[in-house]
């Protein structure tokens, strides 16, 4: 815990006065003040939390983690446990979603197994911090034991470190775990106190016998556990992945390094939530990618106070969302740093 703390004291306000000086910038550009949007909050919030003028955002790297839940014997999945191995090995070949959109965003996948249920077998393009072989059944006991919770938050802080050595400039967060929508739907519910039958989504595609049933499950798992909602480690140990804990940590140093953090889907949601619940903070380094087809994402993302820069209806993860925004993100840089003033176009002003 000393670690966390130590990052979570680390982490400072964004620079108010550049992001003014970004406005000053963005009203002399040729157009009416204000007529690109979002584009221009976001141009200015990268100014912000990074604290230059003109910021170029070349390295940039999706952190995609993975790790197995024992929930899944529950049935709360149409998917065997085993996909997730499975689709590491698909991660590190280049062939799955993630890959694709982050080749065309210009971002490196940074691919971790924090907790598969099985030994993968040893590959430089993996990392490995293995905190256990996936969490027990979150509906009989906690999903993990709070030492393990710390140690999956500490290990995705450490391989943050590790990367930002190479030089970091965004970051997204993407995610791999069969099962793991139901942790990210049982931390949500502690957190927003909302009804699970507004917040638990299909997951893996479950019918509507199956998505009854996955209600019934997270409803056993937190009468069960009880997590305290005024401890983050406690949500994140009782119904929480390991996944989710080094999301959590990457979250945190990126915030402590001023380094943006691009958010994915629903358990990028989670991971975010329960990194805003241990630093408020990082609210203001966060960006939401997009709104996905699963419930508690939205809910995620307005208990936090983030607004998704877009709605493609996505719910596949791994950071796919993440990577789109991206593009967007670099775009809204572009517009700062290389469109015309009126002055240097010649172009009359508003009067």
């Amino acid at each position: 815990m000393d670690r966390i703390n130590v990052i979570r004291k680390q982490i400072k306000s964004v620079d108010i006065g550049k992001m003014e000086r970004a406005q000053e910038r963005l009203d002399t550009l040729t157009k009416p003040p204000g007529s690109l949007g979002k584009l221009e909050e976001i141009a200015k919030l990268i100014v912000g939390i990074t604290g230059k003028v003109n910021p170029v955002l070349e390295k940039k790297i999706i952190f995609t983690f993975a790790a197995d839940h024992g929930v899944v014997i529950e049935g709360v999945s149409v998917f065997p446990q085993a996909v997730t191995g499975q689709m590491v090995y698909n991660f590190l070949s280049g062939g799955a979603g993630i890959n694709v959109l982050a080749r065309h965003a210009g971002a490196r996948v940074v691919v971790a197994d924090l907790g598969v249920a099985s030994d993968l077998k040893p590959d430089k393009r993996l990392i490995i911090r293995k905190i256990n072989y996936g969490t027990k059944n979150m509906a009989e006991g906690p999903a993990m034991t709070r030492d393990e919770a710390l140690r999956s938050i500490e290990a995705g802080i450490e391989i943050f470190e590790e990367e930002f050595k190479k030089g970091v400039d965004i970051v997204g967060t993407g995610e791999m775990g069969i099962g793991n929508t139901t942790a990210a739907t049982a931390i949500t519910a502690t957190f927003t106190n909302m009804p699970l039958v507004q917040l638990t989504g299909r997951g893996t595609g479950l019918d509507d016998q199956a998505l009854e049933n996955k209600i019934r499950v997270i409803e056993k798992a937190l009468a069960v556990n009880k997590p305290d909602a005024k401890d983050p480690i406690d949500v994140l140990a009782k119904v929480g992945g390991f996944e989710i804990g080094g999301l959590t940590g990457v979250i945190l140093a990126a915030c402590a390094r001023k380094v943006p953090v691009v958010i994915d889907g629903f358990i990028s949601g989670a991971a975010a939530l329960i990194a805003y619940c241990l630093e408020p903070k990082t609210k203001e380094y966060m960006i939401a990618s997009h709104a996905s087809v699963e419930r508690g994402h939205i809910c995620a993302l307005n208990y936090i106070g983030l607004k998704p820069i877009f709605d493609l209806e996505l719910r596949l993860g791994e950071g796919t969302g993440a990577a789109l925004a991206m593009g967007i993100i670099d775009a809204s840089l572009k517009i700062m740093t290389e469109m015309a003033t009126f002055k240097g176009a010649q172009i009359s002003e508003a009067q």
